[in-house]
């Protein structure tokens, strides 16, 4: 099968899509996605998606929503409060509730424990 055009998803004016769209790396500069948005320490902070970009993928048509850089506002910085409870949170998925041990990784979800304490059949099933 022949490589598809990305020609069908230029629609600056949104009049096919309903928003504008954008092929892959054609948008414009002043438009960024979330990641891109949060790498440069900022957040959508409210606003409506702004446009579009769809590509190609090998089980459809991928979709990315764009965000306007301009109307963007600061990424806000957790309170000490909540560092702590994150930290609290994120220790409590490493403790295991067999050995009550600190396993020093994430707890698998399938084995609700640390490996050492897992039985030789869970680990095989797994």
């Amino acid at each position: 099968m022949g490589r598809r055009s990305s020609a069908r998803f230029w629609d600056p004016r949104g009049d096919r899509h309903g928003i504008p769209t954008y092929p892959w790396r054609m948008a414009p500069p002043h438009l960024a996605t979330r990641r891109q948005l949060a790498a440069a320490g900022l957040r959508p902070g409210g606003q409506d998606v702004a446009a579009q970009v769809l590509w190609w993928r090998s089980r459809g048509i991928g979709v990315a929503y764009l965000y306007d850089v301009r109307l963007a506002l600061p990424k806000r910085t957790p309170s000490a409060a909540q560092r702590a409870a994150l930290a609290r949170a994120l220790a409590a998925r490493r403790i295991c509730p067999r050995c009550r041990t600190d396993a020093g990784y994430v707890l698998p979800r399938r084995l609700g424990c640390c490996l050492d304490c897992a039985e030789p059949w869970e680990l095989d099933a797994a």
